[in-house]
């Protein structure tokens, strides 16, 4: 099979391999202290870093006979450090220039982030449906409900997540007062700027029902 080998070094997935190494680092260091307040099942992350380490095979503590010589591993730190900020990429698609593919590499979290966004914010999964005609028009929904949420996660320039934004429009819901009369409770900055970008005034707290109707059919012209 035909492939093509990328490998780029990115300063921010750097940053990213010594922040997430920092907290087993420090536990590292505290084992060393104190041994006597750690075994083998809450020292997981830590136990790469400290040599001489040894646990009691009934206990699962730290033996006694090497509390005494624990020691930090710098050449293990080192060589991890060597390829912080390194990603490999192999790839079938090598008629592509490396820069298209380190391209495609990067989008593929948005990609698994809209498969993860359909199934739980959507409900996409499981399917309570027997009919393929309810079964299509369900994951058709779901599909139209992503595009129109990516689409407006762009034009605030992702300032919000996705989360952020359908928790939001989902508490934007009135109750019944007296009368005619509705109370919507909810306002926040994230559907002040929706409805700045979308011309709809969330900040109203009462309105009628002809005001609402209104309203509606206003927004479905938009």
């Amino acid at each position: 099979m035909d492939e093509r080998q990328v490998i780029f070094y990115s300063p921010e997935y750097a940053a990213k391999a010594k922040q997430d190494r920092a907290a087993a680092l420090a536990k590292a260091m505290d084992l060393i202290k104190n041994p006597a307040r750690y075994n083998k099942s809450i020292s997981y992350g830590a136990l790469k870093y400290v040599k001489n380490l040894t646990f009691d095979a009934n206990t699962g503590e730290i033996s006694e006979s090497v509390r005494q010589h624990l020691a930090f591993n710098k050449e293990k730190l080192r060589e991890e450090e060597k390829f912080d900020g390194y990603y490999a990429i192999v790839t079938s698609e090598y008629k592509e220039s490396p820069e298209k593919i380190i391209e495609m590499y990067r989008g593929l979290w948005k990609i698994e982030e809209s498969f993860k966004v359909t199934k739980s914010d959507f409900e996409s999964r499981p399917v309570y449906l027997s009919l393929k005609e309810h079964i299509d028009a369900h994951f058709l929904t779901c599909f139209i409900s992503l595009v129109i949420v990516r689409i407006l996660e762009h034009r605030l320039k992702g300032k919000y997540s996705v989360r952020e934004m359908l928790e939001s429009l989902s508490k934007a819901s009135c109750s019944h007062i007296k009368e005619n009369y509705y109370l919507f409770d909810f306002y926040n900055d994230i559907l002040e700027d929706i409805g700045k970008e979308l011309n709809i005034d969330f900040s109203k707290k009462i309105m009628t029902l002809k005001d609402i109707k209104k309203f509606l059919g206003e927004t479905k012209k938009s």
